[in-house]
C-alpha cells in the first residue's frame, strides 16, 4: 500500500509546525482566568489554540478567533500574527489548504510590517513560523518547489535568532519534501541533521526523525538498519507523550515483520497500532491498520476472518472522507468476496472501487488547478513586493543625492533603460528561436509515441493497450504542462523521463531496466530546457537495446562538474559502431531530426548564456565485451527564478 507509507512524514509536518511549548489545558485555563488585560488574554487564547491543534482542531479554530478579535481590538500585532498561524494550522487539519494558505500569508504580512519598525527576534520567529506553515500547505499540495522556498526562508530566520529547536524542525520538513520527491539521499541527509540537533537539546521530536530515517532504510531494502532505527525510535517514544507517533511506529514495525516473514508478529504490531489509534479516536490511522490486518489475512487465505477488518477500515475511511483509503479497502473486499465465490458482493465492491478511483483522479486534476492558482497568486504577490521595494530604494537614493545629482541620475537611468531594452530584445529573440525549435520537437515526439501506440495495440490486445494509453495520456499531460516554460526544474525532467521509460518498458515487454539518479550537487532550483534529454533516451532504446537479443539497461545521471550541469545517458545496447552498420542508409546512427534540433537549441543556449554547451556521443568503454553507447550533455548551469 505504497500511497500510505508516507503518513509518518505528513503527521510530523503538522507536529513540527508547533511553537514547541507544552502547556497543560487546565494550567492555561487558570492563566486565562487570572489575567486582566486584553493583550495578556490574547496571548493565553493563542496558547490554548496551539495546545489543542493535535487533538481538537475545532477548539484551535475557536480560541484562535478569540485571540484575533482581542488582538484587533488592542492593535496587538504579534498576537494577531500568531492567531492567523493557529487558524491556518486548524484549516490544514480540516484539509482546507487554500484557506490555510490565506491565513499564513496574512501572518507573513503582519510580521513583515512589524519588523520594519522593530527588528525583534520574537517577530522574526513569528515570521519564520508563518513561512514554515505555508511550506506545509505547499508540501501537502505536492508543490515541492514552493515548499522548499518557504522552508529555506524559515531556516534563514531561525539561524538569525539561534533557535536550535526550530532549526531542527526546518531540517526535518526539508527532508520530508525531498522524501516526497523520492530523493532519499537528500532526505536522509536532512533527517540526520535534524536528529543531531534534537539529540543535543533533548527534543522529543527526535523519535519522529529516527522513525523517518528507519522508513527510508526500509523502503531501500536495508532491513537491519531499518530495524535499528525503529528500535531507537520505540525507546524514545516510550518516554514521550507522542502517542500518535508511537502508534505509527507500531504500524511500521508490522511492515518490517511482514517483510521478514514473521506474519504473527506483523499482525500483533498492526493490532497494537489500531488499538492505540482507536483510543485516540483517530479513524485515519485506525483505518490504515485495519486494512493491513485484512490484507495480511487475505494473503494467508483466511478470507472470512479478513472481512470484518476490511469492512471496518472502509467505514472509518468513509467517515473521514479519505478516498484513497476507501479505494484500497473496496478493492480488498472485492478480492475477498471473489475468493469466496460470492460474485454479487465482489462486483458491488469492485464498482465502488472504480468509483473511488475515478474520484481520486478528479481530485488530482482539481488539485493541479489549485496548485497552479496558488503559484500564480504567490508569484503575483512576490512581483508586487519586489516592485514596491524597488520603488522605495529608488526614492531613498533620490532623496539622499538631492537636486545636485538629479540630472545625472536621470541621464544614467535613461541610458540603463536603453541598454536593458536592447539586451532584453536580444534575449527575447533567442528565446523565441528556442521556443520555435521546441515546438518542432513536440509534434515529432507525439508522432513517435502515436506510432508506438499503433504497433502496441496490434501486438498486445485491449487490456494492455488501455494501460499503455493511460500512461501515454499522463506523459502527454506532463509534456504539455512543461512545454510552456523555457526551463523546468530537474526533478520535473526526471519525472517526465521516468514516465516515458515506463511507457517504453510496457511497449517492449520489459526489454530493459532503467535507473535515473541525481548527485547531491544538484540543487532544487536548477533547471534545463524541456524535452532536451528524451531524444537521446529514445535513440538508446530503439537503436541500442531493441536490436539486442538479450535484455538491456539504461542509466541516466545528473551531476555538476566544472561549473556545468552534466547529464549522461548510458546503455548496454549494441553500441554506436554496430548501430551505424545496421542503418539502411549511410546516415550516421543515432542521427535524427530531434538530434539536429537539439544541436541548434544548444547553440542558442550558448549565445544566450555566453557559456559552453555541447554533446558527446561515443561507444561505451567495453568491459568483458559489453558494448553500448554513452551520451554526455554538458550544459550551462541555469536557475529557475
Amino acid at each position: 500500500m505504497k500511497t500510505r507509507l508516507h503518513i509518518a512524514l505528513i503527521a510530523s509536518l503538522l507536529f513540527l509546525c508547533a511553537s514547541g511549548q507544552d502547556f497543560k489545558a487546565d494550567s492555561l485555563t487558570r492563566i486565562l482566568r487570572s489575567v486582566r488585560t486584553d493583550t495578556a488574554k490574547a496571548n493565553a487564547y493563542n496558547k490554548l489554540a496551539d495546545y489543542y491543534k493535535e487533538n481538537n482542531p475545532d477548539s484551535t479554530r475557536f480560541y484562535a478567533r478569540k485571540a484575533a478579535a482581542l488582538a484587533a481590538k488592542t492593535n496587538y500585532g504579534y498576537a494577531a500574527g500568531n492567531a492567523e498561524i493557529n487558524q491556518g494550522n486548524a484549516e490544514i487539519i480540516f484539509g482546507n489548504y487554500k484557506t490555510a494558505l490565506l491565513h499564513f500569508e496574512k501572518a507573513q504580512s503582519i510580521y513583515e510590517t512589524l519588523l520594519k519598525a522593530d527588528n525583534d527576534n520574537l517577530l522574526k520567529n513569528g515570521l519564520a513560523r508563518a513561512y514554515a506553515s505555508a511550506g506545509v500547505v505547499n508540501a501537502e499540495e505536492s508543490n515541492y518547489y514552493l515548499a522548499l522556498q518557504q522552508y529555506q526562508k524559515a531556516l534563514g530566520l531561525y539561524r538569525q535568532t539561534g533557535q536550535k529547536q526550530s532549526i531542527s524542525k526546518a531540517y526535518n520538513n526539508i527532508g520530508i519534501v525531498y522524501k516526497s520527491q523520492q530523493n532519499d539521499a537528500k532526505a536522509l541527509e536532512y533527517f540526520k541533521k535534524a536528529l543531531q540537533i534534537q539529540q543535543e537539546i533533548g527534543e522529543q521530536a527526535a523519535a519522529v526523525s529516527m522513525m523517518n530515517i528507519g522508513l527510508i532504510y526500509f523502503e531501500a531494502g536495508n532491513l537491519p538498519q531499518a530495524h535499528y532505527w525503529y528500535q531507537k525510535a520505540g525507546k524514545r517514544f516510550e518516554t514521550t507523550n507522542n502517542r500518535r507517533g508511537f502508534a505509527l511506529l507500531k504500524n511500521y514495525l508490522g511492515d518490517y515483520r511482514k517483510e521478514k516473514g514473521d506474519l504473527a508478529m506483523a499482525r500483533k504490531y498492526y493490532q497494537e497500532s489500531v488499538d492505540m489509534y482507536e483510543s485516540m479516536q483517530n479513524e485515519f490511522g485506525s483505518s490504515l491498520g485495519l486494512y493491513k490486518i485484512g490484507q495480511l489475512l487475505f494473503e494467508e487465505k483466511q478470507y472470512r476472518q479478513a472481512i470484518p477488518y476490511a469492512e471496518k477500515s472502509l467505514v472509518y475511511a468513509k467517515n473521514i472522507g479519505v478516498l484513497d483509503q476507501a479505494y484500497h479497502s473496496e478493492k480488498l473486499l472485492s478480492d475477498i468476496y471473489a475468493a469466496l465465490d460470492r460474485p454479487d458482493e465482489a462486483f458491488t465492491h469492485y464498482k465502488n472501487y472504480v468509483a473511488a478511483r475515478d474520484s481520486i483522479d478528479n481530485q488530482e486534476n482539481s488539485r493541479k488547478f489549485t496548485v497552479a492558482e496558488m503559484n500564480f497568486e504567490y508569484l503575483k504577490k512576490e512581483a508586487l513586493m519586489a516592485e514596491k521595494h524597488k520603488r522605495q530604494r529608488q526614492f531613498a537614493i533620490f532623496a539622499v543625492l538631492g537636486a545636485a545629482l538629479f540630472i545625472g541620475l536621470v541621464l544614467l537611468a535613461y541610458n540603463r533603460r536603453l541598454v536593458k531594452r536592447r539586451l532584453t530584445l536580444q534575449k527575447e529573440v533567442a528565446e523565441y528561436e528556442q521556443k520555435a525549435l521546441h515546438l518542432q520537437m513536440n509534434p515529432h515526439f507525439v508522432f513517435n509515441c502515436l506510432s508506438s501506440i499503433s504497433s502496441f495495440i496490434v501486438q498486445n490486445g485491449t487490456d494492455q493497450a488501455l494501460k499503455y494509453l493511460s500512461k501515454f495520456s499522463k506523459l502527454m499531460r506532463l509534456t504539455l504542462e512543461y512545454s510552456k516554460d523555457s526551463l523546468i526544474p530537474i526533478d520535473k525532467e526526471i519525472e517526465s523521463l521516468r514516465n516515458y521509460l515506463e511507457l517504453e518498458q510496457l511497449r517492449f515487454s520489459n526489454k530493459f531496466k532503467f535507473n535515473i539518479q541525481a548527485s547531491d550537487k544538484i540543487e532544487f532550483n536548477m533547471g534545463l530546457p524541456p524535452l532536451l534529454i528524451q531524444p537521446f533516451v529514445e535513440n538508446a532504446i530503439l537503436h541500442g537495446i531493441v536490436p539486442k537479443e538479450e535484455n538491456g539497461w539504461i542509466e541516466i545521471y545528473f551531476d555538476v562538474q566544472n561549473q556545468q550541469l552534466v547529464c549522461t545517458i548510458t546503455d548496454n545496447g549494441i553500441g554506436l559502431s554496430q548501430s551505424t552498420q545496421l542503418q539502411p542508409n549511410p546516415a550516421p546512427a543515432h542521427q535524427s531530426m530531434a538530434l539536429e534540433i537539439t544541436r541548434k537549441r544548444l547553440e542558442i543556449m550558448e549565445s544566450t548564456t555566453s557559456k559552453a554547451a555541447h554533446i558527446d556521443i561515443a561507444d561505451r568503454e567495453e568491459t568483458e565485451y559489453q558494448p553500448g553507447t554513452k551520451v554526455t550533455l554538458r550544459l550551462p548551469i541555469q536557475y529557475i527564478q
